[in-house]
């Protein structure tokens, strides 16, 4: 249900700017290609870097390219999902299920989604100042007053969880009790426990040496694979004729990223377009009126069906195969 609803704002723009099929067929089987392998390079990295994380904390308990593929897996969520959340539930899934502790299980999650989040975080604020140093003030607000609240709100979480044992609000509590009686009681003190073991095991690894390392490498292995995001959208460009330079293409897609975080639409579908046409429509975000010279849509269409929508077919079938398939317990020892 969720995919052809994100095709509703893609078919809105081709109906309002006239784009054909045969306009998007006009970029080339070349830069369609080019772009899905950057995609899928970028996909990879992040597979590599969980792969990374997860080894270094439970050793050799699982193989490096099933962790990799189950990585590129999760991500059909995040495609699926306002804001892009839910990979890290499925990581969580899957290495529970491989008989790892749940709360060690959610320390791996979170130190592969913070660095990401920290990596765009960055880069998304880097475009929307460099968009407030053009003249594009209502683009850049909208991108630093995403990605800032976005990535402080991970951060903080993060850090203060090494120092805080966070429980479910007592009003959530009392709600969950009153209603659910034995069954909601044994689900908050679930909960409860669930959270104070992950806090604990933060507060334990967060000031190693080794954490401090892995997590400075994932950090690194996140600003790779979100520049190969927005590389995917020059080679793209190049197919129309458009010549951006790298730099410009990963600031523009990271700022339209920030824009498609905005939980409005299902993977910010609509809102990654607009975002990337405001940004480099001569930096103008209410002139959407594409005149000679100027990027096109059809090279914007053709970026996100070479970036979203082939890449949602391969993240489901490696999904199905390697995440949710049936997984034989390994005790961690």
């Amino acid at each position: 249900v969720a995919i052809p609803v994100t095709l509703i704002p893609i078919i809105l723009i081709a109906i309002q700017f006239d784009i054909k099929i045969e306009d998007i067929l006009a970029i080339g089987i070349f830069p369609f290609v080019g772009a899905i392998i950057a995609m899928m390079i970028k996909l990879g990295l992040q597979g590599i870097k969980f792969a990374y994380i997860t080894r270094k904390y439970l050793g050799n308990t699982d193989s490096f390219l099933k962790l990799v593929g189950v990585r590129m897996g999760s991500e059909f969520i995040k495609f699926t999902t306002p804001m892009f959340i839910g990979a890290e539930f499925v990581v969580i899934y899957y290495l529970k299920k491989k008989g790892i502790e749940l709360s060690k299980a959610t320390w791996i999650a979170l130190v592969d989604i913070v660095t990401e989040v920290l990596a765009a975080g960055l880069l998304s604020m880097l475009a929307g100042i460099i968009a407030l140093l053009n003249g594009a003030y209502v683009v850049g607000i909208v991108i630093l007053a995403t990605s800032i609240s976005i990535t402080t709100l991970w951060m903080v979480m993060f850090f203060l969880s090494s120092k805080h044992t966070f429980q479910v609000p007592n009003i959530l509590e009392t709600l969950a009790k009153k209603l659910g009686k034995e069954k909601g009681s044994k689900i908050i003190n679930q909960t409860n426990d669930w959270m104070e073991e992950t806090c604990t095991m933060i507060r334990d690894n967060i000031q190693t040496p080794e954490s401090k390392k892995i997590f400075t490498i994932s950090f690194l292995f996140s600003l790779a694979s979100w520049s190969f995001y927005g590389i995917s959208f020059m080679i793209i460009a190049m197919g129309t004729g458009y010549i951006i330079s790298i730099f410009d293409s990963i600031m523009a897609v990271m700022g339209a990223n920030a824009i498609g975080n905005l939980p409005i639409t299902i993977g910010g579908s609509g809102l990654a377009e607009f975002g990337i046409v405001a940004y480099l429509n001569n930096l103008n975000p209410f002139d959407f009126s594409i005149t000679e010279g100027i990027l096109a849509w059809d090279a914007v269409i053709g970026w996100r069906i070479a970036t979203y929508y082939v890449p949602i077919a391969i993240t489901w079938l490696l999904l199905v195969k390697l995440a949710l398939s049936k997984i034989p317990k390994t005790p961690n020892e």
